[in-house]
């Protein structure tokens, strides 16, 4: 499995939401460019040394980006306004997560190890 299987997910989604992923794709890969990028749960993941740092999916209503963590998305207050469950954070299928988000949550999770 690789970055094909993940474009095969992302092919199925509605062309906003595809776009969306696909620029949270891209910044993901620009924090953690060593990372394999595979499919874990059913979720397209971004991993290191085989260990889910990241996962990225469409849902009917909103994108949703996983920390593989339950404690990371609580170290972030300012996420409260956000909608989320205990392991993922879910944003508008027409708005990525910026660069800064992303590499503060990347840097969180990697802080709990790998």
């Amino acid at each position: 499995m690789g970055a094909k299987d993940i474009d095969k997910v992302f092919a199925k989604y509605p062309a906003e939401q595809r776009q969306t992923l696909e620029i949270v794709r891209e910044r993901i890969l620009e924090v953690i460019p060593d990372a394999q990028q595979c499919i874990k749960y059913g979720i397209p993941t971004f991993t290191l040394n085989g260990k889910g740092v990241v996962g990225i999916a469409g849902n009917k209503h909103s994108c949703s980006y996983y920390p593989y963590s339950g404690s990371v998305l609580k170290q972030f207050p300012e996420l409260a306004e956000w909608s989320q469950t205990k392991s993922a954070l879910h944003f508008p299928n027409d708005k990525p997560l910026t660069k800064t988000l992303i590499r503060k949550l990347i840097k969180a999770r990697l802080a709990l190890g790998i």
